[in-house]
C-alpha cells in the first residue's frame, strides 16, 4: 500500500499546477478550483489500483478533473465582473454602490500557484495567456460543457477524441460544442482587452505597474493619468460599480486615493497580468490586477477581497 502510494504521488503530484490551471478555467475561483483539485487527486487514488494504463496518467486526471468540475458547476451561474451586469457608471462623483456578497465574483489567481515550474518561456508564456482575465470572464458565458470542451482542445490541445472520452461523448458532438463555443465567445468577447497586451516581464509593464503603486503611494493622480489610455476602464468588485473610459476613471481615482501613505501596495503577478496586493491604512484590502499595453494601462480591476493577500 505505501509503495502504491508513493507511486500514484510521483506521477500525480508534479501535475497538481496545471490540473488547478484548468480547474480556475472552468470555475473562475482559485479557492474553489484549490477544493475541485484536492477532491480529483482523491478519487483518483481511490482509483489507481484499476488504473490500466490505457490512456497516459495525465490524460486520465484531466478526464477525472473535468468531470469533477462540470458536476460542481451543475445548476449554477457565471461568476461575473460588474461590466457583464450592466451599463458603466457615468458619474465618478457619486457614491459607487455597495458591495453585493450575493453575487458569486468572478476571482483572480496568483501566478505563482499556476505557472509551470518548468522553465520553458514558451510554456510560461502560453499559460499566462490562457489565463488572463477577459479570457477567464469570457469564458463564463459559456454553458460548462461548451467552456470544457474550449479549454481542453483549444487551450491544452488534447485530440478531440480523447475529449469525447473524457465528456462520454463523440467526436461529432465534441466539434459541435466546440463550434458553438467559439461563436458564443466570438459574441460575448470578440477580441479581449485588444488583443495587443503586454507581457508581465516586458520593460513597459514594470513601468506602467510602478507608475500604479507610485500613483497611490504618494496620492498623486497626475501620475496615474499620464499612464492610463485613454479608453481605460475601472472595475471595483464587489461592488457592480464600474466605469468605461479616462474621463470618469481619473475623477473617480481622484476622489478614494485620499493622502500619502493611506495606500500601500506590493507587486504580485496575478492571471498572467502585472497586478498589486493592497493595503489600506495598514490593513489587507484586496488585489488589482492590471490589463496593460505598449500605449498604457486598459484596465484595471480592483478586488476588495482581503482573503485574496496570503
Amino acid at each position: 500500500m505505501t509503495d502504491e502510494r508513493e507511486e500514484f504521488a510521483a506521477r500525480a503530484e508534479p501535475l497538481r499546477r496545471e490540473l488547478l490551471a484548468h480547474c480556475y478555467r472552468l470555475v473562475g475561483s482559485p479557492d474553489e478550483a484549490e477544493d475541485l483539485v484536492q477532491e480529483t487527486m482523491l478519487r483518483a487514488w481511490r482509483a489507481y489500483p484499476r488504473f490500466e494504463e490505457r490512456a497516459s496518467m495525465r490524460v486520465w486526471l484531466y478526464r477525472i478533473a473535468t468531470n469533477v468540475c462540470l458536476n460542481a458547476l451543475e445548476h449554477r451561474g457565471r461568476r461575473p465582473l460588474p461590466s457583464g451586469l450592466g451599463a458603466p457608471a457615468d458619474d465618478p462623483h457619486a457614491p459607487p454602490g455597495g458591495a453585493d456578497l450575493e453575487v458569486p465574483w468572478l476571482r483572480p489567481i496568483a501566478d505563482a500557484l499556476v505557472t509551470p515550474e518548468s522553465a520553458d518561456p514558451a510554456e510560461v508564456a502560453a499559460t499566462r495567456d490562457s489565463l488572463r482575465l477577459a479570457l477567464i470572464a469570457g469564458l463564463q458565458y459559456l454553458p460548462p460543457r461548451q467552456r470544457a470542451v474550449l479549454i481542453l482542445r483549444e487551450v491544452l490541445g488534447f485530440p478531440a477524441a480523447e475529449v469525447a472520452q473524457m465528456l462520454g461523448s463523440s467526436v461529432a458532438g465534441v466539434k459541435s460544442l466546440l463550434q458553438r463555443a467559439r461563436a458564443r465567445l466570438e459574441d460575448v468577447a470578440p477580441s479581449p482587452d485588444g488583443g495587443d497586451l503586454a507581457e508581465p516581464g516586458e520593460p513597459a509593464a514594470r513601468a506602467l505597474l510602478e507608475q500604479y503603486i507610485a500613483a497611490f503611494e504618494r496620492s498623486d493622480v497626475t501620475i496615474l493619468e499620464r499612464a492610463l489610455r485613454t479608453d481605460a476602464s475601472l472595475e471595483l468588485v464587489p461592488s457592480r460599480t464600474w466605469f468605461a473610459g479616462k474621463a470618469t476613471c481619473v475623477p473617480y481615482l481622484r476622489l478614494v486615493m485620499g493622502s500619502a501613505g493611506e495606500w500601500r501596495m506590493a507587486p504580485v503577478w496575478m492571471n498572467g497580468q502585472p497586478g498589486v496586493h493592497v493595503w489600506y491604512r495598514g490593513e489587507p484590502f484586496g488585489a488589482a490586477v492590471l490589463t496593460v499595453t505598449a500605449t498604457g494601462i486598459r484596465r484595471i480591476t480592483v478586488f476588495g477581497f482581503p482573503d485574496l493577500i496570503p
